[in-house]
């Protein structure tokens, strides 16, 4: 019998990587399949409150604690009018909606979803149209938005009943400029010129907000690298952030090369610092660009069944994947790769957050459940805030069809100095055999393990339905312990890890 496969992790209070912004917990509403209407929207069903918003599925936020909310798009948001989504509902115009060749009803607009998002005491991240329209509806709803009173749009929305400004304080210039998928795509010149111009007229009207730029679509874009350093040439003193995209899937069926793909995000956000910093130096400028990741998840099982959807449907079923054992450890990788970036990386948001590629789904009428991907998620945000700490790591490597000297340890380290609180979240991408873990944390004398939850099952295609909603779900009987500063951890075989340590 050969020796186990063990890993090696010293972890010291003074590496310090950086702080945790709490939006790097953020998600993602778009109008788009049943992720309003049907989802956290549905003014029958039973659990609806007073607003038509079901109850059932904001408890299942709160339980995350979501700190922010992108909206409304996405694709949506480069054909929306935000003035057919503002004022009374009865005379709100029915649209053909483009991006996803629905109809938008137009039921739940600005108003309505900021205030369902304060309720859950999560912030807005607003996006604006720059697909079909500009600079002048952009100032527009951010004066209806925030300017408290005297003008024409702030006057108008206390005449639509919400008399103190919404404050909202993070937008978004657009969505994926580049993509011919896009609604007015646009050249890297083109756009950055119209966003640097909307940015300025913006900050003329309120100059507390941040701006976030469109990167690249995602990472295999053909303009990919050309256009963020064309676009920050334009925008770079302008805007505050630069957005990433990325969705990973295992269309192959192949496990160990799947988990691997974390692999291409680490690279993902290093290229893009790279680029940032580079138009930095050639600018001479004192500021770092920071970057949000405002559209992240696993997203793959119904890129080909939804081209079968009839088109011109009010909310149909879309992009409603339903997500596997595996893809959870997958969300539990790009996790631990955002928290090990969070010196750059301050905000990100899983897309979505109900439905369409969601940690919840629900029924029309019936149920809500906790989709596999909810428990990374939910437990990342519940236990990842503090500081970042950097490990050093020794793991056993692999080898995969697309990827060479694969850690099979992923794992990041959170330290919350106010609660004596240090979390370790620690994925095995071994298929076969338990993983020890052997972790130096002697600058935590004192310390003891609090908690060591562990998600794994046996089937890595497991799923959560309605009828069986907790078919896949964490349990707490892992084996983590601290002996003379020492941890000593076995980590299942393909499991998600939360170590978490208390001061005595």
């Amino acid at each position: 019998m050969g020796n186990p496969l063990k890993a090696k992790m010293t972890v010291d209070k003074q590496f310090v990587l950086a702080e945790v912004d709490p939006r790097l917990y953020s998600s993602f509403i778009e109008h788009l399949g049943r992720a309003v209407y049907g989802g956290i929207y549905e003014r029958e069903h039973p659990l609806a409150d007073e607003y038509g918003f079901r109850q059932d599925v904001a408890a299942l936020i709160r339980e995350i604690g979501v700190p922010m909310i992108r909206y409304p798009g996405g694709n949506f948001v480069s054909g929306y009018n935000w003035e057919d989504g503002v004022g009374p509902a009865a005379s709100r115009p029915q649209r053909l909606e483009l991006a996803w060749r629905t109809l938008e009803s137009n039921e739940v607009g600005t108003n309505e979803f900021i205030r369902w998002a304060r309720e859950l005491q999560s912030d807005v991240m607003m996006a604006v149209n720059l697909g079909t329209r500009g600079v002048d509806a952009a100032r527009n709803l951010l004066e209806y938005c925030n300017h408290p009173s005297g003008s024409y749009y702030s006057d108008l929305r206390i005449s639509h009943g919400y008399a103190q400004p919404h404050g909202i304080k993070t937008w978004c210039l657009g969505n994926e400029m580049d993509g011919p998928w896009q609604i007015g795509q646009k050249t890297a010149d083109e756009y950055g010129r119209l966003a640097a111009e909307t940015a300025k007229a913006m900050r003329l009207v309120d100059p507390s907000i941040e701006l976030v730029a469109c990167g690249s679509s995602f990472r295999a874009m053909p303009t990919y690298a050309q256009w963020e350093a064309a676009v920050l040439d334009h925008t770079y003193e302008q805007v505050d952030y630069l957005s990433l995209h990325t969705y990973y899937g295992n269309t192959e069926n192949d496990t160990a090369n799947y988990l691997a793909k974390s692999l291409d995000m680490d690279l993902f956000i290093r290229e893009i610092v790279a680029v940032c910093d580079y138009i930095k130096a050639k600018k001479r400028s004192k500021k770092t660009l920071q970057l949000s990741f405002d559209e992240w998840n696993v997203w793959f099982h119904t890129l080909e069944t939804d081209k079968n959807i009839t088109p011109w449907q009010t909310a149909p079923a879309q992009l409603e994947d339903p997500y596997t054992f595996e893809d959870a450890l997958m969300v539990g990788s790009m996790l631990i790769t955002l928290l090990n970036h969070a010196d750059r990386v301050k905000i990100a948001c899983l897309a979505q957050l109900v439905n369409a590629i969601a940690p919840i789904m629900t029924e029309n009428g019936g149920s809500a459940w906790r989709q596999t991907i909810f428990y990374p998620y939910l437990h990342a945000s519940l236990y990842g805030r503090g500081t970042v700490l950097r490990p050093a790591i020794t793991s056993p490597l692999y080898d995969s069809k697309e990827y060479t000297d694969v850690p099979l340890l992923d794992s990041a380290v959170v330290m919350n100095a106010e609660k004596e609180e240090l979390v370790i979240f620690a994925l095995n991408k071994s298929l076969e055999e338990t993983l020890l873990l052997e972790c130096d944390v002697r600058s935590f004398q004192d310390y003891r393990v609090e908690e060591h939850i562990v998600l794994e099952h046996a089937d890595v295609k497991a799923v959560n339905t309605a009828a069986h909603p907790n078919h896949v779900y964490p349990h707490n009987r892992g084996n983590a312990r601290v002996t003379g500063g020492q941890l000593e951890a076995a980590l299942p075989k393909l499991s998600w890890n939360v170590i978490r340590l208390r001061r005595a």
